[in-house]
C-alpha cells in the first residue's frame, strides 16, 4: 500500500511539473524576427570621375549624373533646370 501511494505521488509531482513548464512555454516570448533588407536603391555613374554612388546623391547635369556640384561645373555642364 505504501509503494501504490508513493506512486501516486510521484506522478502527481511529475505531472505538476510538466503542466508548469507547459505554461513557460506559452509564456516565453517569441524571438525577434530578422528584418527585412533595405531597399537598393540605383547606382549611376559620375560623368567625370566615374565614381558609383547612388541615384538620390547624385547631381544631375544636362549630360548626366555627376557626384558633386564641383564635377557638374568642370565637365561644363549645367543643371537641367538652368
Amino acid at each position: 500500500m505504501k509503494l501504490l501511494l508513493l506512486l501516486a505521488v510521484m506522478l502527481f509531482a511529475v505531472w505538476l511539473w510538466r503542466s508548469a513548464r507547459a505554461g513557460e512555454d506559452k509564456a516565453k516570448p517569441q524571438p525577434p524576427t530578422t528584418p527585412s533588407p533595405p531597399e537598393m536603391s540605383r547606382m549611376v555613374q559620375c560623368r567625370h570621375c566615374q565614381l558609383h554612388m547612388p541615384v538620390e546623391e547624385a547631381v544631375l547635369g544636362v549630360w548626366g549624373p555627376y557626384c558633386s556640384s564641383a564635377h557638374l561645373s568642370a565637365a561644363g555642364d549645367k543643371a537641367p533646370n538652368s
